[in-house]
């Protein structure tokens, strides 16, 4: 493992400049037709099945996978810009963004040859929802803690317990879950964990809802009761998950999705400034956008990591912390920066800022737990520096 931290400097080649003017032009029309507002809050966290299957007709789904699983071949670059597009613009990708961003590398990667052939096409084509079966009720932030089992029977696997904070199970086609199939080591704690592909619709789950603050349904408890998964449906080597697991929490730390998710409210900040805002409020405005393009330039340098086909896993808790906590901090300095004009903002003719700042005061607590915790990267950060 590295004993020191490297982000290369990266510059984006032409094709990924006029790739983004082709995302540009797509999410205008987009818009245009009534597909989704870019300015409607929240928007970005919503599920449309159609809107999936257009960007998945646009070669933007897996795109940096092989041909033949219905991929592209294009660069980790050249994704990192759609990516970043769709969130910037509030785009609802939910419903094809885990399969895209993990869950479909990682079957790529050590899925069996009869599940990539039919799986990886539909993610591709933007015709399926995945979900990540990580958290435990009993384990906290230490997912390699996980003691729902999944025991061998005869032609497969079947599963009994609990996973909970599971984001759009309610919606998903498919999870890839952490499960416990021996007892762990004196010698390595996260020995006996294995990675699994579930139908969602497998007799034996129950999804549960959770309510978030902002009212919305997105988290979830997953129960399962005797759920039996086909033995085609192991991923990897049994017991030996831990390995896949750190290759997947890479991908998932280190995206755009792990700075923007509050940049609506930075965004009416600036619009409610107007072109000549006072000293005070330009030069807030300028600390915070330094910032962002600070943790934009990291995010990227990954990226370019992820393209030589390296595992930046120190990197990418780098990214996830920073930025968590940058956008987790970002509403109460837009709060604190904001022009006060009697009890109203200046230009009151919406209500397009107060409803970004409170959504994204809504959504803040939970940026620092998804993903990992500050706890569990910053120990990452520490293994990897020997610092411990």
């Amino acid at each position: 493992m590295s004993t020191e931290l490297r982000f290369d400097q990266i510059r984006l080649p032409p094709e990924c400049e006029a790739l983004r003017g082709e995302v540009r032009a797509f999410i205008a029309e987009e818009v245009a037709a009534g597909t989704f507002d870019p300015a409607a809050v929240g928007h970005g966290e919503g599920q449309s099945p159609e809107f999936s299957r257009r960007v998945g007709a646009k070669g933007w789904i897996g795109m940096t996978w092989p041909k033949k699983y219905g991929g592209q071949e294009r660069s980790q670059l050249e994704r990192y810009v759609v990516i970043e597009e769709m969130l910037a613009a509030r785009a609802p990708t939910r419903a094809h963004s885990t399969a895209d961003r993990q869950s479909g590398p990682v079957i790529l990667r050590y899925g069996q040859e009869e599940v990539k052939q039919k799986v990886l096409p539909q993610i591709a084509r933007g015709e399926l929802c995945f979900c990540i079966g990580l958290s435990e009720p009993n384990s906290g932030s230490d997912v390699f803690a996980a003691s729902t089992r999944a025991a061998k029977t005869n032609g497969g696997w079947l599963v009994n317990g609990r996973k909970i904070w599971t984001s759009n199970a309610h919606q998903a086609d498919y999870m890839i879950a952490l499960l416990r199939t021996s007892s762990p080591t004196e010698e390595n704690r996260r020995h006996g964990l294995t990675q699994f592909l579930i139908d969602m619709k497998t007799p034996g789950i129950t999804t549960r809802p959770i309510i978030n603050l902002t009212g919305s349904h997105d988290f979830n408890e997953v129960v399962f009761d005797d759920a039996f998964l086909p033995g085609s449906h192991l991923i990897g080597e049994v017991d030996m998950a831990w390995k896949q697991a750190t290759d997947e929490l890479a991908y998932e730390r280190s995206g755009p999705d792990r700075w923007i998710e509050t940049f609506p409210a930075l965004v009416e900040l600036v619009r409610v400034a107007g072109e000549e805002p006072g000293e005070r409020l330009a030069e807030g405005i300028g600390r915070e956008v330094a910032h962002l393009a600070t943790l934009r330039r990291m995010s990227l340098s990954v990226a370019g990591m992820l393209q030589a086909g390296k595992t930046p896993m120190v990197e990418a808790a780098v990214v996830k912390d920073l930025g968590t906590n940058f956008e987790q901090a970002l509403p109460d300095k837009v709060r604190l920066l904001a022009p006060q004009h009697g009890d109203s903002l200046p230009d009151s003719n919406d209500d397009r800022f107060e409803q970004a700042l409170r959504y994204a005061t809504l959504i803040a607590p939970k940026l620092t737990i998804q993903g990992g915790t500050r706890e569990v990267l910053r120990s990452i950060i520490a293994r990897g520096l020997r610092l411990r």
